[in-house]
């Protein structure tokens, strides 16, 4: 099992000094990933279930924070958590996601999607909040559309988006693995559809989990996909022991991301370093280097 770690600029802010330290001591310390979480507006209200969320949280754009933290780095994976997929157009966001892939080595390995759950978010992008799932799947499709195509260019149809003979280069280096996040039965649907892997959020029962990730297993199978090959993606805490992560491992889980809790730099270094030491994650990483 792989372990990510999460940068929250809402929390963490997004001075370069601090998030380029924070990805080399995750690179350091072993862990596998980066993931850097999206909003693209908020607004007095906002809420996530219960959850107000002040308007005034700095949401650093993911991709742009991914492309700087690759320049200072050479293993790290880098990944997204959500990203929200029916806010960008594919055919932009297509170019944006093979640049990063490009510029780091090909480490864009683990973009994670997902729909947003704020309407006054999606109104302020121009997106009608009930056709988001709809708009994500198109724009799913749009993307692997225009990075199979060629130089005789790709055409494509449909509700949301539509062009002929459209050419996207560069190409991500290889084929670029599309995760599907959300704790809904369409996101479980989705990602066994169309994903690469399946991270559910939410405050999720372990039987509602199951279900979903049945559904996802499911949903690959009946679209003539390998539901094997899904990876699963779980969040978990800092401070989780190793029988936390036996239990993760237990359910099929491939990675756990955490996150730490400090807002002190320094505290959460020792974070990332305690968790580090305790899964063995820098004698795995050296073994590997």
């Amino acid at each position: 099992m792989e372990f990510g770690i999460s940068y929250s600029t809402p929390h963490f802010g997004v001075h370069p000094d601090t998030l380029m330290r924070f990805a080399r001591d995750a690179e350091d310390l072993g862990f596998e990933s980066l993931y850097l979480p999206e909003h693209v507006a908020l607004y007095p209200g906002a809420k996530i279930g219960a959850m107000e969320l002040d308007p005034a949280l700095p949401y650093g754009d993911p991709l742009d924070c991914l492309s700087f933290v690759a320049a200072g780095t050479r293993r790290l994976l880098l990944g997204t958590g959500v990203l929200l997929l029916p806010y960008h157009h594919p055919v932009l966001l297509a170019k944006r996601l093979a640049t990063v892939d490009l510029l780091s080595g090909g480490r864009l390995r683990l973009l994670t999607v997902g729909v947003g759950a704020l309407p006054g978010e999606a109104a302020a992008a121009g997106v009608a909040f009930g056709s988001r799932g709809r708009r994500a799947d198109e724009a799913i499709d749009v993307l692997r559309l225009l990075f199979a195509g060629g130089a005789d260019g790709v055409s494509h149809a449909g509700e949301f988006f539509a062009f002929d003979d459209v050419c996207s280069f560069p190409k991500p280096s290889g084929r670029l693995p599309i995760h599907v996040g959300g704790a809904s039965p369409a996101a479980a649907r989705r990602a066994g559809r169309r994903g690469d892997g399946y991270f559910p959020g939410g405050l999720l029962t372990p039987d509602e989990r199951r279900r979903q990730l049945d559904l996802a297993r499911t949903a690959a199978s009946e679209a003539g996909r390998d539901p094997e090959a899904l990876q699963y993606t779980r969040w978990g805490s800092i401070a989780m022991s190793e029988a936390d992560a036996g239990r993760l491992a237990a359910e099929g889980v491939d990675r756990v991301v955490v996150s730490p809790s400090s807002a002190d730099p320094a505290a959460r270094r020792d974070e990332l370093a305690a968790f580090a030491d305790r899964f063995g994650l820098t004698r795995r990483a050296g073994a590997a280097g």
